[in-house]
């Protein structure tokens, strides 16, 4: 059974040019000790989907319309915000895109660190330091003292990374969202980094949930992988079906952008995401998409199991084989 199961997710948002759908009825599932890879251009619905889970959506301008969020057999979408943050950092943890703009810089990271244990661990508050020392000794972080005593302004963006990871990990929990975790970082962090979330795996039986455009990653860490487009789940597979024999036009043209491919000239996926304001009938990869056929442009393509574990959105994957 999946720790995590997203089903029909959908989730809406209201700004002064009318209410966009974000969102349109993802399906996915997280297993325990397992790294699932979510894939797709900005603007896809990766980082809505991953605050849906964390109960994060701003409720004044945001909204979950429909579908359930079941982790550990219960619906998240059923709970109290007071019985969401007994959920949030202790079972399930997140490490944000930009941890420059996640930590608070006018507060030491002992104190922030500290600020879990006095919610979700209150018996062990004031003695947690010496827990502390060893999970930044676990995660390479050198001189951990020194370290708890700066603020976040005083770590370069790899440590800062490095401190969000601490973080997700102070209580161990089932499942960890990592959110483009190693987004604005040099290469040699980024091999860090990628690194800690190999190490974190391995260490552990959480589950985790893998956010990222840099589909070299994916190959690296990821068992199964996701690909989302305009707020919809395209494909999924096992990493190396994905890699191998990907059926999705939009999938086969990812994987055709990668620098790896490169051969005198980038390529590059023609056209743009659609504007979420737009009401688009049929698929909205059609005006992108060169496996197109005409009952693309006015009809939703349903979601087909091709064998177990590998299922692809779109009326025209038999030509996708094509190259």
């Amino acid at each position: 059974m999946s720790m995590l199961e997203v089903k029909d997710l959908k989730v809406s948002f209201h700004t002064v040019m009318g209410k966009v759908e974000a969102v349109k009825g993802v399906d996915l599932s997280v297993n325990s000790g397992e790294v699932l890879g979510i894939v797709g251009e900005s603007g896809s619905g990766k980082s809505v989907t991953s605050l849906a889970i964390m109960g994060l959506i701003n409720s004044e301008s945001g909204k979950v319309e429909s579908g359930k969020i079941l982790f550990e057999g219960k619906n998240l979408i059923d709970l109290t915000e007071k019985e969401m943050c007994k959920v949030r950092g202790d079972k399930i943890s997140m490490i944000f895109q930009e941890p420059m703009t996640a930590l608070n810089p006018v507060v030491t990271i002992y104190k922030q660190l500290r600020e879990v244990y006095k919610i979700h661990r209150p018996d062990k508050k004031n003695n947690c330091k010496g827990e502390l020392i060893d999970l930044l000794n676990k995660l390479n972080i050198p001189d951990p003292k020194a370290v708890l005593n700066k603020y976040p302004f005083e770590l370069s963006g790899g440590l800062k990374q490095r401190i969000m990871i601490a973080m997700a990990m102070i209580c161990n929990p089932s499942l960890i969202i990592a959110d483009e975790p190693t987004t604005a970082l040099d290469v040699t962090t980024q091999a860090e980094i990628i690194g800690l979330l190999k190490q974190v795996k391995e260490e552990s039986n959480s589950g985790i949930m893998l956010i990222t455009h840099d589909l070299g990653i994916i190959a690296e860490m990821a068992q199964r992988v996701v690909v989302m487009y305009y707020g919809k789940v395209v494909e999924e597979c096992n990493v190396k079906e994905f890699f191998d024999n990907a059926k999705h036009p939009y999938s086969k043209d990812l994987l055709g952008a990668m620098p790896e491919n490169f051969n005198g000239r980038f390529k590059s996926i023609e056209g743009n995401v659609p504007n979420l304001y737009e009401d688009i009938k049929g698929c909205a990869y059609y005006k992108r998409c060169k496996k197109r056929i005409s009952k693309c442009e006015n009809s939703q393509p349903p979601m087909v199991n091709l064998n177990e574990g590998h299922r692809v959105r779109c009326f025209n994957y038999e030509k996708g084989d094509e190259k």
